[in-house]
């Protein structure tokens, strides 16, 4: 590994720092938006004078990988277990533990038993709870692990309020438990409209999200049939990596005339999809679900209008920066998505109010407001 800087342990006034584990395996592989918030959390928390900060790792295989995937100032601490067997156990029993921690924090659904330090553990949406066909054998572990966790003592850190009001409602979790902190934005990532016009065509609506059932593209495929009657040369870009509703979606593309006008690129790496909104006449995101919903603020961060769902927390998120219909509402998508493709002046005002959206959304913020949520946990 390599060499880390030697830092005090004292703070002003000799109080001793917060030591604070950050479950953070999901560093390792190709980055999801879990290890995106991840990332961006450490690289902020890092620069909190009173947080000592340590990346666990819950893995075998990646053990010593996560060293080059952390901030230089963060030390590794491994659970060399498969993170399978790991969950397994803990959905069992409080073994195995961490140890030396005033607080531990598990950033994607699981947080590893503390022995006796304060424990949080972030939910993201509740995807799980509701719709357990259509996500991973491992993701269906994540409630037990949830009630598990939330046996011992442990506190939630939710993404919006729409995720606190089901927290109450489906968990039966106090308030004083409950702590929301949204999520933050990227500003520094800037698309090139030229370039992403270069790739697709001068006229396109683009939609960024894994293929799975909640994101609703089959309803978003059967609305551009609609829209191509009347703005016959906008193409559809599908940005995303296939998953569980891959086959639906295919389905709904085979039985939907203009189905060559719609291009599927798969997962792409980040200036990609920035030049892709950018470029875009418009973002649709016809979430069924949504515990909160980052690409719609990417889009206004591209000067990109929005046209999104009433679901879950994509009101709470965009505010009146969007055009909101109701979800699986393919009439409603279709007239929303020729509004903004045919009246410029509408599309101008969207961005506008896009522009002013995104300024309540920054990494920054989100980073202040947990490290003082590690302090109040540890009883500082």
């Amino acid at each position: 590994g390599r060499a880390r800087p030697i830092t005090s342990n004292l703070v002003v006034g000799q109080e001793r720092s917060v030591r604070v584990g950050v479950e953070a395996t999901s560093l390792l592989g190709s980055r999801t938006g879990v290890g995106a918030m991840t990332e961006a959390l450490l690289e902020r928390l890092v620069m909190e004078p009173d947080l000592k900060l340590t990346g666990i790792l819950v893995s075998w295989r990646g053990r010593g990988q996560l060293m080059a995937e952390l901030p230089p100032a963060m030390d590794e601490r491994a659970v060399a277990f498969p993170a399978r067997l790991a969950h397994r156990l803990w959905a069992r029993m409080n073994r195995p533990r961490v140890r030396g921690f005033d607080v531990v924090h598990g950033p994607n659904f699981v947080v590893p038993p503390a022995g006796g330090a304060a424990e949080l553990v972030t939910i993201h949406d509740f995807g799980p709870w509701h719709y357990p066909q259509f996500v991973t054998k491992h993701a269906r572990a994540y409630p037990r692990l949830v009630t598990r966790a939330l046996g011992r003592g442990a506190h939630l850190h939710v993404v919006s309020s729409f995720v606190a009001a089901e927290a109450k409602e489906l968990l039966r979790v106090e308030p004083e438990r409950i702590h929301v902190i949204h999520n933050g934005l990227d500003h520094g990532l800037t698309g090139d409209p030229v370039r992403g016009r270069t790739q697709i065509g001068s006229r396109y609506v683009v939609a960024v999200g894994t293929v799975e059932p909640r994101k609703d593209l089959p309803t978003l495929v059967a609305a551009m049939s609609r829209v191509w009657a009347i703005v016959p040369d906008l193409r559809l870009v599908l940005v995303g990596a296939d998953g569980c509703g891959t086959a639906d979606l295919e389905v709904a593309l085979k039985n939907v005339p203009g189905g060559d006008r719609v291009i599927r690129l798969g997962y792409v790496p980040d200036q990609t999809r920035a030049d892709l909104m950018a470029g875009a006449t418009c973002l649709a995101y016809p979430s069924l679900y949504e515990g909160f919903g980052l690409p719609p603020l990417e889009a206004m961060a591209q000067s990109t209008p929005v046209v999104t769902t009433t679901a879950g927390a994509l009101p709470e998120v965009c505010g009146d920066a969007a055009m909101l219909v109701a979800p699986g509402d393919t009439e409603g998508l279709a007239e929303a998505i020729v509004a903004l493709a045919t009246d410029p002046e509408r599309a101008r005002l969207l961005v506008d109010a896009g522009h002013q959206r995104i300024t309540q959304f920054s990494w920054d913020d989100t980073a202040h407001q947990m490290a003082a949520l590690y302090r109040q946990l540890a009883g500082r």
